[in-house]
């Protein structure tokens, strides 16, 4: 931690050490870059606009994520900005870099806030940054003017207030409310040490399951070997090269190797194909979906 503390001052002094850019410069710096890839002149660019992206990080202290980290997220958002940033658009580049190095340090926050994944929509942004701020606030004015306010009536106003739908906002009250837990840890004391991974439901096969698709598969394998055999010797052939096969044969090779053109060779695979279907489906009709 101690370290931690010294290069995050050792980074905010830097960066305050580094010059400050008129127009002109930051116009003449940003066509270096962008026309001639001039990396002397992007590091320059870079570097005089740290502190803005120190200065940036610093309010998203708050969520818990470690400092020297959320500095690396900006100074990763400064860099996009830099590389897309087009001097023609008349504006300056700490204008534009504010949003690439917002934006940057968002989404960290976002995917480090829980190992289940927090969203990545506009609206799970703006709710996940925004809703406790926009909560206070109503809580607040409720209270100057007397009201009081059931959880069902604020969520419905924090809805209407930010823009986003109501079960977005149920949906990430319920995210931003704990934090995640071992599936390892026990449920309770009375339950003897039971895991809350035991209470999970078993997704693998079951004994059953497996018997009952071992059966359907050698079921299948006896039909389609009896529509095999009610082909000729020339249709099978043309089936077993071109369907079973790891690397299927081509119309156009089968046609060289028994002097036929592709096309009577797709005639005779499509007439095998027939074939094949009809002594299936008088087998079950069961079989209609595996030929579909």
């Amino acid at each position: 931690m101690a370290l931690d503390n010294v290069r995050e001052f050792s980074l905010s002094r830097t960066a305050m050490k580094a010059e400050l850019l008129d127009a002109e410069t930051e116009l003449r710096l940003a066509y270096a870059w962008r026309d001639e890839r001039d990396e002397a002149a992007l590091h320059r660019l870079i570097t005089a606009y740290m502190r803005l992206a120190i200065s940036m990080a610093s309010k998203f202290k708050r969520y818990g994520a470690p400092m020297n980290d959320l500095i690396q997220e900006a100074g990763l958002g400064l860099m996009k900005a830099a590389d897309k940033f087009d001097p023609d658009r008349g504006v300056r580049f700490s204008t534009y870099a504010v949003w690439w190095i917002k934006a940057s340090i968002q989404d960290y926050v976002m995917r480090n806030w829980s190992m289940v994944r927090t969203g990545s929509t506009s609206s799970q942004k703006s709710l996940f940054f925004n809703m406790r701020r926009v909560q206070a606030r109503l809580e607040r004015e409720s209270a100057a003017a007397g009201e009081t306010l059931d959880k069902h009536q604020l969520r419905q106003m924090i809805s209407t207030e930010i823009g986003v739908p109501l079960h977005d906002v149920e949906m990430m009250e319920g995210r931003l409310s704990g934090s995640d837990y071992s599936l390892n840890a026990t449920q309770s004391a009375e339950d003897e040490g039971r895991e809350w991974i035991d209470a999970l439901e078993d997704d693998s096969a079951q004994a059953a399951e497996t018997v009952e698709h071992s059966h359907d598969t050698e079921q299948l394998r006896e039909w389609l070997l009896m529509a095999l055999n009610a082909l000729n010797d020339r249709e099978r052939f043309i089936v077993r090269e071109r369907k079973l096969r790891d690397d299927p044969r081509t119309l156009e090779s089968l046609g060289q190797e028994l002097s036929l053109s592709k096309e009577r060779v797709r005639q005779l695979e499509a007439a095998a194909f027939t074939k094949m279907r009809k002594s299936l489906e008088t087998q079950s009709r069961e079989v209609h979906h595996f030929l579909v």
